[in-house]
């Protein structure tokens, strides 16, 4: 009778024990362990982090680190850490939350457009993934990449399609420049090429020339009659004579593309570079700025009229006074000179 209520205890003892531990596991488990009042928190892991790394990285998000750890620990987590971009839901467990940071690797949205230099994009990328502006800029400017792709290093801007695209946080300046090379090919699809082939110009000159309509006009609607009136200008072998470009040959020689310029002056018409449209004829040996696909379909979709001389509309800003003749563009020069003299503005 003794040894029954012994055995007796030391089966309840053991169920009493047994179902502690069950308690302790579950709850280590199952039950929240998030300590942020949103509804929810993202968690931006680095390319080869630690897990003392993680661990720094989710303690002020969780109630708990040392739950979180064993469960880690026990899902062999710990050991198999992956970079990238992670969501945790308030209100998640620890088994949630493991599972998440292992396989929910979600992606971000990366847009840039109207960059005047590779190294301005560089640094507009690296705000949105985890590659950083210096590993982003070599591989822009890596002169293998670009003589695989036929292009050369002024030309280097033109694959890099103004958009919105998805990628995971954790690529890579490389992978980054392969997917735009990708998304450059996609969007020059036959009726695009086509319609270059039919003006007889390259992919590179059209974006090129597109750059210059981009910067003569912010107002889509009138894109494409500027951008007729270069064509014309190309068609009869005259100097394209853009403002733009003398401004970007300016800014290069500079080295400052933050220079503010508002006014050319005759004689920043006579700087010698192969920007300078006022000096050099035909197209420029690359985009002055990243243009708008608006602005590059201007120039496959132009409008036909026989202007061949523009100035800007001071009785309708934004937009432009267009002339067939240089009599007539004198007429609308003189209305602008006069307005800007008026404002005061020199340079």
């Amino acid at each position: 009778m003794y040894i029954k209520k012994i055995l007796l205890i030391i089966v309840l003892l053991g169920l009493i024990v047994g179902g502690a531990f069950a308690y302790l596991i579950y709850n280590a488990l199952f039950s929240p362990n998030t300590a942020f009042n949103n509804k929810e928190a993202y968690i931006y892991i680095p390319t080869g982090s630690s897990y003392d790394e993680l661990k720094s990285l989710v303690t002020p998000l969780l109630s708990d680190i040392e739950t979180f750890e064993a469960v880690a620990k026990r899902k062999n987590y710990i050991d198999h850490i992956k970079p990238g971009k992670y969501i945790l839901k308030k209100g998640m467990n620890n088994n949630e939350i493991v599972n998440s940071l292992r396989s929910n690797n979600i992606p971000v949205n990366v847009s840039f457009n109207n960059q005047e230099t590779l190294e301005k994009l560089a640094g507009r990328i690296s705000t949105q993934i985890e590659a950083d502006s210096i590993s982003l800029l070599k591989a822009f400017t890596d002169t293998g990449f670009l003589q695989e792709n036929g292009l050369t290093a002024d030309a280097g801007l033109s694959i890099y399609i103004p958009n919105s695209y998805e990628f995971f946080w954790n690529t890579s300046a490389t992978d980054f420049r392969v997917r735009m090379r990708k998304e450059y090919l996609r969007f020059w699809n036959d009726d695009r090429l086509k319609k270059a082939e039919v003006l007889n110009l390259t992919q590179e000159q059209v974006i090129a020339l597109a750059s210059i309509v981009q910067k003569e006009t912010a107002k889509v609607d009138e894109r494409p009659r500027v951008a007729g009136l270069y064509l014309n200008r190309l068609k009869k072998n005259m100097l394209l004579q853009a403002d733009p470009t003398v401004i970007y040959a300016l800014k290069r020689e500079l080295g400052n593309f933050d220079t503010v310029i508002k006014r050319v002056l005759y004689k920043d018409l006579q700087l010698n570079s192969p920007y300078n449209t006022y000096k050099y004829a035909g197209i420029p040996p690359g985009p002055i700025t990243m243009p708008d696909i608006s602005s590059i379909d201007a120039v496959l979709n132009p409008e036909k009229h026989n202007y061949y001389y523009m100035v800007a509309n001071v009785e309708d800003f934004g937009y432009h006074k267009f002339a067939i003749d240089l009599a007539q563009h004198n007429r609308n020069k003189t209305q602008y000179i006069r307005w800007i003299n008026e404002q005061k503005i020199n340079r």
